[in-house]
C-alpha cells in the first residue's frame, strides 16, 4: 500500500457524506453556524457557486452574492463542522469550471441560463423547491 492510499484511508472519515450535487453556476444556500458568546445560531448565505477547489477534506467552494449592488464572495470548506447544510436552490448551465468573469458583470448580463434543456443527468436531482 502506497503513501497516497494510506493518507486517503485516514482522511476518508473526515469527509461529509450525503451532500447534494452542487455544480459550478448553481445557486445554493449555505447554512453556517455562528457562535456569539455562549449562543449559537444558523445564518444562511445564498449565492452563485463560482468555483470548487481541492478534493477530500480540503475541498473548498467560493460563493458569490450581491448585497446593495456590491459583490460579496465567501470561501467555505465543504467538510467544516461550522457548515450545517448545503441546499441547491436553482441549477444553472455553466460552460466553464470557474465563473470569475461574473465579477466584472452587472445587471442582466450577470444572470446564468437555467439548466432545463436536454440535461437528463440533472433532471431528477432535487432543488430546494422540490425537496
Amino acid at each position: 500500500m502506497g503513501i497516497q492510499q494510506i493518507l486517503e484511508s485516514v482522511t476518508e472519515s473526515q469527509v461529509k457524506q450525503g451532500l447534494p450535487r452542487m455544480d459550478v453556476g448553481d445557486t445554493i444556500n449555505v447554512h453556517c453556524r455562528i457562535i456569539e458568546g455562549d449562543k449559537e445560531r444558523i445564518q444562511v448565505f445564498q449565492g452563485v457557486l463560482m468555483s470548487r477547489k481541492g478534493r477530500g477534506p480540503q475541498e473548498m467552494i467560493t460563493v458569490r452574492r450581491i448585497v446593495d449592488n456590491e459583490g460579496v464572495e465567501r470561501t467555505f470548506p465543504i467538510n467544516s463542522p461550522k457548515i450545517s447544510e448545503f441546499e441547491v436552490v436553482r441549477r444553472a448551465d455553466a460552460r466553464r469550471a470557474k465563473l470569475y468573469f461574473l465579477r466584472d458583470r452587472s445587471g442582466k448580463s450577470r444572470r446564468l441560463r437555467d439548466r432545463r434543456r436536454g440535461l437528463k443527468h440533472v433532471a431528477g436531482l432535487k432543488t430546494a423547491e422540490h425537496a
